[in-house]
């Protein structure tokens, strides 16, 4: 069973309250000249409230639904700022210029005041994509042995997540953990010694800031390996990139299509049996094109005014009709 964690404080019994307006700020920055409709947080909102305002890449307006099929949410309006850095969000939440900010596995433990979690299952799949250039399956499968996923989960993810081999997380499929995911550096540096002295330069692209530090990490995993790694901003130039995918279902078969889609892969039309999705997913990993590293959960934190249940799904969908605002607007 899937349970949706709650943490940092117990929340009041209060009484649901109509009115106000929660403000929200995330990293994310949609530059698209329409809102988006699909896979995204603001997404989400559809439905339960409708749009009012759009400036892409800076700002959304929504507006509650009288006529919501789940009901009127609590709340009168939801306000979206975007592009919005962890320092930015934690310094508004703190003040009380936002009431919910998101945050990256990890930043939940590193201090936003003993503010309320939400916290999903894992949802975020977080891997190596290689480049069509790096043809070797030496140096490719090198890195991959040669990643501390240990060390990163404990330093710079501060335990939050879970290590894995595998595209889909163990809640959802059963089977993760059939797929390998230590660490041997000896035998990646065998495999790097073993391959052409030319191949063992690689790029790395990182377009997430909050994943910088975990790909400057993996670039010095690789030095021990043999393999000479650069960090740059993400272009299309890379060898391989350090990206981050999301888990949109929590049927097997529709999650793995999903994030086949989106890593470039090819999965089967139909997979209709769980041992059916998971040759699919081996398939997939086999020659070392992609080499997940971590499952992560999506992260806020609430303000204090923010009370009711928690506003996220298992699957960090946001669900802000379930929460209302308690206290005047500082």
């Amino acid at each position: 069973m899937i349970v949706l964690a709650l943490a940092g404080s117990t929340q009041a019994a209060t009484r649901p309250r109509y009115g106000g307006v929660l403000r929200v700020e995330i990293r994310e920055s949609f530059e698209s000249v329409d809102p988006p409709d699909s896979g995204t947080g603001l997404a989400d909102l559809l439905g339960a409230f409708s749009i009012t305002r759009w400036e892409a890449g800076r700002r959304a307006s929504y507006a509650a639904d009288n006529n919501a099929a789940g009901g009127r949410p609590f709340v009168d309006a939801v306000e979206v700022q975007m592009g919005r850095t962890l320092r930015e969000q934690s310094i508004d939440l703190e003040v009380g210029k936002a009431d919910v900010i998101q945050l990256g596995a990890g930043e939940s433990r590193r201090g936003v005041g003993g503010r309320k979690m939400w916290v999903s299952a894992p949802v975020r799949i977080v891997a190596l994509a290689f480049g069509p250039r790096v043809e070797d399956a030496r140096i490719r499968e090198g890195l991959a042995l040669a990643v501390d996923r240990t060390a990163i989960l404990n330093v710079l993810l501060q335990k939050q997540g879970e290590i894995s081999g595998a595209l889909l997380p163990q809640w959802i499929s059963g089977y993760a953990f059939l797929f390998p995911s230590d660490r041997d550096l000896g035998r990646a540096r065998a495999l790097v010694a073993a391959a052409s002295p030319g191949g063992r330069n690689l790029s790395l692209g990182v377009e997430d800031a909050s994943l910088r530090a975990m790909a400057d990490r993996v670039a010095l995993n690789a030095r021990d390996a043999g393999l000479a790694v650069t960090t740059a901003t993400q272009t299309n130039a890379s060898d391989v990139r350090l990206l981050e995918v999301e888990v949109a279902a929590g049927d097997p078969a529709r999650a793995l299509a999903a994030i086949a889609a989106a890593l470039g892969l090819t999965a089967p039309a139909r997979m209709e049996s769980i041992e059916a999705v998971y040759n699919a997913e081996r398939a997939m990993l086999e020659g070392f094109r992609v080499v997940p590293l971590f499952h992560l959960p999506d992260v806020y934190g609430a303000g204090p005014r923010v009370k009711g249940a928690a506003g996220i799904s298992p699957l960090g969908q946001w669900r802000f009709e379930n929460v209302w605002l308690e206290g005047d607007r500082p």
